[in-house]
């Protein structure tokens, strides 16, 4: 399937010119604007190419490290399953982490609980040892 480069292009123009920094911590899940990106990148779906994320740490107000959620089931080394966030099953995709601006942020949803987020920061720690 090709990826709509163009389309997600205009999306992101608005979302720079207009977007708003969103006031956000640590452990927070929201929707965000993920877009279309290059090749295995994780994108984000549907029309306004969104994803859920968990943000794993502040910088700014403008920008955080965030990790994209997934419903996929698949076994993959690089999947956490966190439990149910915004009503459905969700498995952190910890191999993807990512620098975003929170311009990108669109509805927060949930709050993951301390002991997986640990799990999480575990995980993405082991990727570098």
């Amino acid at each position: 399937m090709k990826k709509d480069f163009d389309n997600w292009n205009e999306n992101k123009k608005i979302i720079d010119e207009i977007g708003e920094n969103k006031f956000y911590h640590p452990r927070d899940v929201w929707w965000c604007n993920l877009g279309v990106n290059v090749g295995f990148e994780q994108d984000g779906t549907g029309k306004g190419y969104v994803r859920p994320i968990v943000v794993m740490k502040g910088f700014s107000k403008n920008v955080c490290f965030v990790v994209p959620l997934t419903t996929s089931t698949k076994q993959n080394p690089y999947h956490i399953d966190i439990g149910m966030v915004d009503g459905k099953r969700a498995f952190a995709i910890y191999s993807q982490l990512r620098l975003i601006d929170t311009k990108r942020f669109v509805k927060k949803v949930d709050v993951v609980n301390e002991v997986m987020f640990i799990e999480i920061k575990k995980a993405i720690r082991n990727l570098f040892q």
